[in-house]
């Protein structure tokens, strides 16, 4: 073999290298992805269409099936609801979202449980369990983790239960002492979501977060679709997602399309907690970093609506899409029904609330302001009697905008025991 030879071929192998590390930017480590949808029913698709959405995004940028786990309820696809049997879509009129995901966790796997095994990969754990597939990282590794739901102070949702903040911490905490991710970063989907992080995430954990909305406010719902009668999105969800079809993941830096998604998502205060270094990383080292085709959406009016308020919008949809008498009684019938459940909710809530207070002045304050979420022992145990005793917040999304007066009369520094006393007492007939 000739010296030219010599010197093509091993110009040829730097070139393979070059290209081999540029597409991916985290050698010699992987990258790892955990995807989670927390609800379930035909009035929350949405939640599992940006699930379905962001799996397609993760594996056309490369990540293998193999580093990405999916949870979700799976009910969405197949529902009899659904005009298009065996199809998701997450933009009016979009395309198929569903096709190829993995089946991981669905129904009654999806829980905060074994959401923490997983993420921590804690194989054994799952042992059994659906796919049995965890996130098996280790030092040199990226992590990203989607999570899209309802949520409330301190809190997001599951199907039937709910997943707290500080075992999310204490579980994230436990990963970097086990040097389980070089870098980790969280995008949350939910109503105050930014209470998951806000004042709990540190800065020197190598984990950087974004959230759909601040720790006191709701995340909206969009892409109301006239043929599903049901949202498609959320927007924050598609915010990002709709970047990440669209731009150089590679050129990205995550910064920038955070910066995009908070300019874009005008309904909600899009917030970024912890290591805001990782934010000048490419967003391509999270989210896969190989070419893929780019994907532009028209521009179509995102029609948001708060999250807790979905079911009533989807009702009202569908009163002003028909002419039916018959339909017209039954549509308002099922509206006066669920405005009477959500003052049920308020009025009850008022009523610990002036129970458990020592005073009308403090009554006043625990209703109309909110105070930062620090007394955590007080708030998890509160909402559990809340839950147990008052209303299952897994069936009732309203009842989570309400638990903010409960951070407050926790905060205010009322004794557990007095307000577990309003809770029962208020509450012992009501299950």
């Amino acid at each position: 073999m000739s010296r030219l030879t010599l010197s093509v071929c091993s110009l040829l192998v730097v070139v393979a290298f070059a290209a081999s590390s540029f597409n991916d930017p985290t050698d010699p480590g992987v990258h790892w992805a955990l995807i989670v949808a927390g609800s379930s029913g035909w009035y929350n698709y949405r939640h599992q269409a940006d699930a379905c959405h962001a799996y397609q995004i993760l594996k056309k940028h490369g990540i293998p099936d193999e580093r990405i786990v999916v949870m979700m309820y799976d009910d969405i696809a197949n529902n009899t609801e659904n005009p298009t049997p065996g199809v998701i879509i997450n933009y009016p009129n979009g395309s198929d979202v569903y096709a190829g995901v993995p089946k991981d966790y669905t129904k009654e796997d999806v829980t905060p449980e074994n959401f923490l095994n997983i993420l921590q990969g804690n194989k054994d754990a799952m042992a059994g369990i659906g796919s049995g597939k965890v996130i098996a990282s280790g030092p040199d590794d990226h992590v990203f983790v989607f999570f899209t739901d309802h949520g409330a102070p301190g809190l997001i949702a599951f199907p039937e239960s709910e997943l707290h903040a500080r075992p999310l911490m204490d579980a994230i905490t436990s990963m970097y002492n086990g040097k389980k991710y070089a870098q980790m970063v969280l995008y949350i989907e939910a109503c105050e979501s930014g209470s998951m992080f806000d004042g709990l995430l540190p800065d020197n954990i190598n984990v950087w977060a974004t959230t759909a909305a601040n720790p006191n406010e709701s995340s909206y719902a969009c892409y109301f679709d006239p043929k599903r009668e049901t949202y498609l999105g959320d927007v924050y969800s598609v915010k990002w997602m709709e970047d990440s079809d669209k731009e150089d993941l590679k050129a990205e830096t995550l910064k920038k399309q955070f910066k995009i998604v908070k300019r874009e998502t005008n309904t909600s205060h899009v917030m970024e907690y912890g290591d805001d270094k990782i934010a000048t990383e490419h967003v391509g080292d999270f989210q896969g970093a190989k070419d893929a085709e780019p994907v532009f959406y028209p521009d179509v009016p995102l029609g948001a609506v708060p999250q807790e308020q979905v079911p009533l919008a989807i009702l009202q949809h569908r009163l002003m899409a028909t002419t039916d008498d018959k339909e017209v009684e039954a549509i308002v019938s099922e509206m006066k029904s669920l405005m009477d459940n959500h003052k049920d909710i308020a009025d009850t809530m008022q009523k610990i609330v002036d129970s458990a207070s020592y005073h009308v002045m403090q009554a006043q304050r625990v209703s109309t302001t909110r105070l930062p979420l620090r007394n955590f022992d007080c708030y998890e145990l509160m909402v559990d009697h809340f839950d147990r005793h008052c209303f299952d917040l897994s069936r009732n999304e309203y009842a989570l905008r309400q638990l903010y007066k409960l951070v407050n009369l926790c905060e205010e520094g009322v004794p557990m025991n007095v307000i577990a006393k309003s809770i029962y007492n208020v509450c012992r007939h009501k299950n």
